[in-house]
């Protein structure tokens, strides 16, 4: 996407989108919604080789090669990191039009400098090349975030998580601001065939004995306010489904939540879990509420559909697919209960299905406070960043939108933000003449950086 690089398809077509992207380009970062390691970052350890760089841990490279046919050998498995960089290559070469193919190039120029075309025939050269400047620069995680002007990370953590490092982070001063996100999907999953031991987890974390449901929101809460106590603003969920059922009764949340833990039956159990998970969802909105968390509702999603695969590598390692829309209705029903029973957060709701669409960005703009979330992971292409902003457009107010998130476990992944912005400039351009550029230029700046400083600047009530 550089006008340097001749590997990358540029989308700035006009001297009026380059205009327009020339004001926002070198914004700050706010990376609201990441899946970073604080550990990595306190330690600050410098990489060994690109290869370590690049593919430890990024579940969008591991998709593409898995898409090319690529042996799980040279994925997760054994092969050193040369033979995985090596693999990785022939995958993209096999690729163009993925967002890999940009993403890629934007990083080898980026971080290293390189401007060869990612392909078999040059690979061992950018090999050498970026791990010369690798041993030269000692690239660690830091100077990663340092060289793309990152302000804000906040990372992704379970509600047991200690927050060591995010601890560590604070009391050392380091000058990116790294905080916690409060992710409840191990809360709200009570289908899963662990929640016993988590609920056990949850309780020792919190200095709770859980022996009921308000026991269990007990516990949550202790744990939601010591996330607070750290920096944390933003909340996060991405399960499966959606709860279509919403229980109040007291006595029996607390029976479903004992039928939970002594799993009588697998019919109760799901009825049960579905009470109990839209009693949370109401219950954890309001708590955000009161504190001033950002809740992100991340829907459509199937998790780990590959069962073989899910045994052999784990949770997250790139298994996951777009999933069956929600129920609108249920998703109403709760922002209608959660305003009656005093007031919404402000909510951010993604789609990883882009047919919802339309349903979700009206929903959201009949509740103050709720905005639609920008593209997700396999939207996250030029023609699906597109897609989202034209919806958000013609059915809502464009500026609204936060602005684009990494969602990566890379330190490579910051050229995102430039790969978001030009394709923001571009439709701007397309959308707003030249005699209203102060309009464009204003909505680009927000969508680029301002919205989501905002959030976080904002202070708790």
């Amino acid at each position: 996407m550089a006008e340097c690089n001749g590997n990358i398809v540029d989308v700035l077509t006009s001297d009026y989108a380059r205009e327009i992207y020339g004001q926002v380009k070198d914004l700050p970062i706010v990376d609201y919604h990441c899946h970073l390691s604080p550990k990595e970052i306190y330690e600050d350890k410098p990489f060994e080789n690109i290869g370590q760089m690049w593919l430890d841990g990024d579940h969008y490279k591991w998709r593409l090669m898995r898409a090319a046919g690529i042996d799980e050998e040279y994925i997760t498995g054994g092969k050193s990191r040369k033979e995985k960089y090596l693999a990785f290559c022939d995958a993209v070469s096999r690729s163009p039009g993925n967002p890999v193919w940009d993403w890629t190039a934007m990083e080898l120029e980026k971080f290293f400098g390189v401007t060869k075309p990612f392909l078999p025939e040059y690979a061992e050269e950018i090999w050498e090349e970026c791990n010369a400047v690798i041993e030269r620069e000692k690239l660690s995680p830091r100077k990663a975030i340092a060289m793309n002007n990152v302000e804000y990370i906040a990372t992704t953590d379970d509600p047991c998580d200690d927050l060591k490092y995010h601890r560590l982070l604070r009391e050392e001063g380091y000058g990116v601001k790294v905080t916690p996100s409060f992710r409840t999907d191990n809360l709200v999953n009570m289908h899963a065939p662990d929640f016993k031991e988590y609920v056990k987890k949850l309780g020792k974390a919190a200095g709770v004995n859980i022996k009921n449901f308000d026991d269990y929101k007990q516990a949550i809460l202790r744990r939601l306010d010591y996330f607070c106590s750290m920096g944390c603003k933003f909340s996060d969920v991405g399960v499966e489904g959606f709860p279509e059922q919403f229980e109040f009764d007291e006595r029996r949340l607390n029976a479903s939540f004992a039928e939970i833990l002594t799993g009588d039956g697998k019919n109760a159990r799901t009825r049960s879990c579905d009470k109990l998970m839209g009693n949370l969802y109401i219950f954890l909105a309001r708590e955000y509420e009161k504190r001033g968390i950002v809740m992100q509702l991340h829907l459509c999603v199937t998790r780990n559909s590959n069962d073989e695969m899910l045994n052999r590598c784990g949770r997250d390692s790139g298994f996951d697919c777009v999933g069956e829309n929600i129920s609108v209705p249920a998703l109403r029903r709760m922002f209608n209960l959660v305003q009656e029973r005093g007031g919404m957060p402000k909510t951010i709701v993604y789609s990883l299905n882009p047919t919802l669409y339309y349903e979700l960005i009206t929903l959201c703009g009949a509740f103050r406070g709720a905005v639609p979330g920008i593209s997700w992971w396999f939207n996250d292409h030029k023609r699906g960043i597109t897609e989202l902003l034209a919806a958000a457009a013609e059915l809502s107010c464009i500026d609204n939108l936060v602005g684009m998130l990494t969602d990566s476990r890379s330190f490579l992944s910051y050229p995102r933000h430039d790969y978001f912005r030009r394709i923001l400039c571009e439709f701007l351009s397309h959308v707003t003449p030249e005699k209203a550029s102060g309009c464009a230029v204003s909505v680009a700046k927000d969508l680029s950086y301002y919205n989501a400083h905002r959030l976080i600047e904002e202070e708790k009530r």
